[in-house]
C-alpha cells in the first residue's frame, strides 16, 4: 500500500475480522476512513475507523488515539472506545478501532439543508454553547480534541438546542496549552462559520463580534483561555436593548 493511498473501498456487505458487517462509509480524513458497520453477533450499529498503515507506524496511531479515548471515557461529547482489529485490505494488514456509533448528522451536512446553508444568531450561539460546553470537560481534563471542524462535529436537534458529538481526536505538536487554546479559535471560527461567514460578517450585533473578534486569534484568547471560558461568556453575557 503506497504513500498516496487515500481509500480503502469497502463495498456494505463486505465482512471485517468475521464479526462486522459493513453498511456504508461515513466519512474520511487524514489518517484513515470511517465506515458504520454492524456487529453480526448482536446487530449493534459501530463505527468502524481504518487507519491508513503509512500513517499508523506499529500501530502507534491506533493505540494512542484508543488511549485517549479511555482516558477521556467521562467526556459525554466524545464517542466511547470499543475495541480493535486488525483485517486485510489491498494486499496489507491494516489495523481498525472500533467504537460507538452516534446517530445525527455531520454538522456540514446539516448546514447544507438550511436556508442560506446558515444559522440564525441564536441558533448559531445554542450551537457554540453545546460545543463549548461539551470541549471543556476535555480542556478540564489537560486535554485537547485537535480537529474541531464542521466535518468532525454530529448534531441532532433537541428541543431548542443542539445534541453535539465530536469524532476523531488529533495529536499535534506543542504544549497541551497551545493546543488547547487552538481548540478555542476553532470553536470560534465554527461559530463564524455556521453563520454564515464573511457573507453575514457585517451584519452581525455587537454582541455576537465581541465573541468572533474578527477571528484575530490574539484578541480571541485575550476573552477565552479555554473552552469553559467561552461557554461561561455565552450563559452570561449582557445583550444591549434595541
Amino acid at each position: 500500500m503506497g504513500a498516496t493511498q487515500d481509500s480503502f473501498d469497502l463495498q456494505p456487505g463486505r465482512v471485517l475480522a468475521r464479526k462486522f458487517e459493513v453498511i456504508r462509509r461515513l466519512g474520511a480524513g487524514w489518517e484513515g476512513e470511517v465506515y458504520l458497520v454492524r456487529e453480526r453477533a448482536t446487530g449493534i450499529d459501530r463505527a468502524a475507523k481504518l487507519f491508513f498503515p503509512e500513517r499508523n507506524p506499529r500501530n502507534h496511531t491506533l493505540n494512542e488515539y484508543a488511549r485517549r479515548l479511555h482516558r477521556l471515557r467521562e467526556c459525554p461529547i466524545l464517542v466511547s472506545y470499543v475495541t480493535q482489529e486488525t483485517i486485510r485490505a489491498q494486499g496489507a494488514d491494516v489495523s481498525v478501532l472500533i467504537s460507538e456509533f452516534v446517530d445525527g448528522e455531520m454538522l456540514c451536512e446539516f448546514l447544507a439543508r438550511q436556508p442560506g446553508h446558515r444559522l440564525d444568531v441564536f441558533q448559531g450561539l445554542h450551537l457554540l454553547h453545546a460545543l463549548a460546553e461539551g470541549v471543556s470537560a476535555i480542556h478540564a481534563n489537560n486535554d485537547y480534541h485537535g480537529d474541531l471542524h464542521a466535518a468532525n462535529v454530529i448534531v441532532r436537534r433537541l428541543g431548542l438546542s443542539f445534541e453535539v458529538r465530536l469524532l476523531d481526536l488529533h495529536r499535534w505538536p506543542g504544549t497541551r496549552s497551545s493546543n488547547i487554546q487552538e481548540d478555542v479559535c476553532n470553536l470560534v471560527r465554527l461559530l463564524y462559520d455556521v453563520l454564515g461567514g464573511s457573507r453575514t460578517y457585517a451584519k452581525h450585533p455587537p454582541e455576537i463580534k465581541g465573541v468572533l473578534r474578527g477571528l484575530r486569534r490574539s484578541l480571541i484568547l485575550e476573552s477565552f483561555r479555554t473552552a469553559g471560558d467561552l461557554a461561561l461568556h455565552l450563559e452570561t453575557m449582557p445583550w444591549e436593548s434595541r
